[in-house]
């Protein structure tokens, strides 16, 4: 499929039928990277958001980290709306009554040009939105992208809307529209079926504390910030927990296997209150007063639940793409869309000056992908979602890990300190841990991260 060029595009609102360069649907991290990017070596592209302004109907639950930005908009972090810069990050193990934290913080994350910021997505989504626009992007807010235009060869020449000024027509079409991407799907770019295997479910409360009580509480002064990761908190639901700072409220909640929430008979907003309750929690966000509750879906599966990320006249990029990486100790997500968005934006670029929006003519955006850490982390840790979420890891670990360490650090005089080989079988015995299963997955994690 070829493209006429600039020349026979038209971007007057109010016809029937407008048209651009391109047509991006989604206005979050990824959606605003691709229109940012298209904006800057100017072609004319819509930014199609179904909210009234970006990041309205989004909740998030982590940290934005800043390496993607240091290409995308240079010297990001003194425009960029920060709540805190995370200097301090914890994962947490934990049983009913135990917790084990490896807790590490460092000042170089506190300075430019910065490791990771917690931030809230309507002002987040907002400010990358503004970014496209100052660069020439046209934001149509309150508009739902219905379904996919095409021509007579089946290639995708743009969106149908909600609206009744009419339909957009472009030479590429950018699929950026979040988990479950109907576009995607009726463009048939993801496998029919399984969907639910590859989702978890985000729950979230918002505390609101005194800034002063939350510095206090978490041991961090001025803008400093911390995330913990949560893995036992969920009562054997594949899944984990997450507390982290903002600048006047705390951001507390789980991630759940959508299968497991189906099948286990528990309530998310059940094992929220467990969370809360629970004796390595509860110190600190005592007081915290709800400001807001949210649920999202968020895309786990990681590299082998990813569509096709190329078509005729389409790519697909960020959630819709299902680009969020849960490997353990690695939980991200906005730095992947963000990623993803702009080279989506670059390759659609490259193939309009080329006059080939064809499938491969598009092609270049899968290579960018695989170049850049996008691809390459989802590839090497690919192992590693299905050994987070597996029964060993999420029922028997948690209990195995923290009474291991209980027995090293319990006094028992006058009884002799026990040996660790003892304390290993004994333990593994009480939390039905078979020792040829931990050493396999612990060869699987250590292959992910070599």
């Amino acid at each position: 499929m070829t493209y006429a060029g600039p020349d026979s595009r038209s971007t007057v609102v109010g016809e029937s039928t407008r048209t651009f360069d391109v047509v991006v649907v989604g206005a979050g991290p990824a959606g605003s990277a691709a229109a940012l990017e298209v904006a800057r070596v100017g072609h004319s592209v819509a930014l199609v958001e179904r909210g009234p302004f970006p990041g309205s109907k989004n909740v998030y639950g982590g940290v934005v980290y800043g390496r993607i930005l240091d290409e995308l908009v240079p010297r990001w972090w003194e425009r960029m709306p920060v709540q805190r810069w995370v200097t301090r990050r914890s994962t947490m193990v934990m049983t009913p009554t135990q917790a084990l934290t490896l807790d590490f913080r460092t000042q170089d994350w506190g300075k430019p040009p910065y490791n990771g910021a917690t931030a809230h997505r309507a002002d987040l989504d907002s400010w990358l939105a503004e970014l496209a626009v100052e660069a020439g992007a046209v934001l149509i807010p309150s508009t739902v992208a219905t379904g996919l235009l095409r021509d007579t060869s089946g290639a995708v020449v743009g969106v149908r809307t909600d609206r009744p000024d009419g339909d957009l027509t472009a030479g590429v079409v950018i699929a950026c529209d979040g988990v479950n991407s109907f576009l995607a799907k009726e463009a048939g770019m993801y496998p029919v079926g399984g969907e639910s295997a590859h989702l978890t479910l985000g729950v979230k409360q918002t505390l609101a504390l005194p800034r002063q009580t939350i510095e206090e509480r978490f041991g961090v002064t001025g803008r400093d910030g911390v995330d913990i990761e949560i893995l036992g908190c969920t009562r054997g639901i594949p899944g984990g927990g997450f507390l982290y700072t903002n600048l006047d409220s705390v951001s507390i909640g789980v991630v759940l296997g959508l299968e497991g929430v189906r099948d286990g008979g528990t309530r998310p907003e059940e094992l929220v209150a467990d969370l809360k309750r629970h004796p390595a929690i509860a110190p600190l966000i005592k007081g915290g007063e709800q400001i807001e509750y949210s649920a999202h879906l968020i895309p786990e599966g990681g590299y082998h639940a990813m569509p096709e990320l190329v078509g005729d006249g389409m790519l697909v990029a960020g959630d819709a793409a299902a680009m969020c990486l849960a490997a353990g100790i690695w939980l991200e997500g906005v730095n992947f869309a963000l990623g993803a968005g702009m080279y989506a934006g670059r390759a659609a670029a490259a193939a309009l000056a080329a006059g080939d929006v064809s499938r491969r003519g598009l092609s270049g955006y899968r290579k960018l992908l695989e170049d850049s850490f996008v691809l390459a982390d989802h590839r090497r840790l690919r192992q590693l979602p299905g050994l987070v979420l597996s029964d060993r890891v999420q029922r028997n670990y948690p209990g195995f890990v923290c009474d291991l360490v209980q027995g090293l650090f319990q006094v028992d005089n006058p009884l002799p300190k026990p040996g660790l080989r003892k304390l290993l079988l004994r333990s593994a015995k009480d939390n039905g841990v078979r020792l040829r299963e931990l050493a396999r997955d612990a060869w699987t994690g250590m292959r992910g991260l070599r």
